[in-house]
């Protein structure tokens, strides 16, 4: 309740009083979508649902609540605190960070100057992230983080849209910060391009990512790497959805200074990152030292697959006939 009392004050008065209607748990609700003179929807357990006027959730185009063009601006304006030049460098990125972590995709029509884009107005697409912390998700992972005793194992997050890797990523950070049971905490910078795993709200962080982290918001994953081994000395360094080739070479930079790595990647398996040219050099050079893949069955965060940086597989959910378990199991190994 709490949660979606939060939330729904953001939203214009028409559309706020629809939402408060809803019934679901809004801990399992990932976004809710407003476009003009569009159907308002909800994605909530990785489903998609228009929104009636009355609150309910159905799948029928027809009963859904059309959003108008003035209560996207009142949106807007709510979420900002009529002072939507406060988010203006936000606003270039097309999003907005908002107090608990909430965060807003926007997307309208693009003001540029000589230096890119400066702003955005005609704001008419919105889409509401919820922000989500799972503190535990990581559990099951930690023991294949590490080799020999406190050393951090280099690792890359492979998932799917919507399968929880930033989830995943943001708990892994919390805990190898504060240090757990036979690990001692360690020093982390986090690089926060889009404001995705700190939640940043001027300045300060709406997610628990431990007391030893060090956080880079709105900030291009290359140039924060590079800036948090100059300046704060962490020796993890974390970083979301990496693909680009400047994200590469900051990557070797990091790790030929003695720090270790943990990002996320689009993608379904180590073989799908062959596919693509800039990746396919982490695999080949065995740059990292575990591989978590993550599935897009049952609840978000399911591990499917780990493996080590000679594919030798050293974890697979275990698959019974009336269904999935997703407890970990025994330690598989190949070869």
């Amino acid at each position: 309740m709490e949660k979606k009392d939060e939330l729904i004050k953001i939203f214009s008065r028409n559309i706020r009083e629809i939402l408060n209607r809803v019934t679901v748990d809004f801990d399992e609700v990932q976004e809710i979508r407003l476009r003009v003179a569009a159907p308002l929807l909800m994605i909530y357990r990785n489903e998609e649902f228009y929104i009636t006027p009355k609150g309910t959730l159905s799948r029928e185009v027809n009963d859904a609540y059309i959003a108008s063009k003035n209560e996207l601006k009142e949106t807007m304006e709510y979420m900002s605190s009529y002072s939507l030049y406060a988010f203006e460098e936000e606003m270039k990125q097309g999003f907005l960070t908002l107090q608990g972590g909430h965060r807003i995709g926007i997307a309208g029509k693009t003001i540029l100057d000589e230096s890119g884009i400066k702003t955005m107005k005609y704001i008419s697409f919105i889409n509401v992230r919820l922000s989500h912390q799972v503190k535990g998700c990581a559990n099951a992972v930690l023991p294949y983080l590490y080799e020999n005793g406190n050393d951090v194992c280099h690792t890359l997050i492979i998932s799917p849209p919507r399968c929880g890797k930033t989830t995943l990523l943001r708990d892994m950070i919390r805990q190898v910060s504060n240090g757990t049971e036979g690990h001692m905490g360690q020093t982390v910078g986090v690089v926060d391009e889009r404001s995705e795993i700190g939640a940043c709200y001027q300045g300060i962080p709406q997610n628990e990512l431990g007391i030893r982290t060090d956080i880079l918001d709105c900030c291009p994953k290359a140039k924060g790497m590079m800036m948090l081994i100059r300046t704060m000395s962490p020796r993890v360094i974390a970083v979301d959805e990496i693909g680009s080739r400047e994200d590469l070479e900051a990557m070797e930079y990091v790790m030929n200074c003695g720090c270790k790595l943990i990002a996320t990647v689009h993608g379904s398996s180590i073989d799908d990152l062959k596919q693509k040219p800039v990746l396919r050099k982490l695999v080949e050079e065995r740059i990292f030292e575990r591989y978590i893949i993550l599935n897009n069955l049952g609840r978000i965060g399911n591990i499917d697959e780990i493996y080590d940086s000679r594919g030798t597989q050293l974890y697979k959910a275990k698959v019974h006939q009336m269904g999935v378990q997703w407890d970990m199991q025994e330690c598989i190994a190949y070869g």
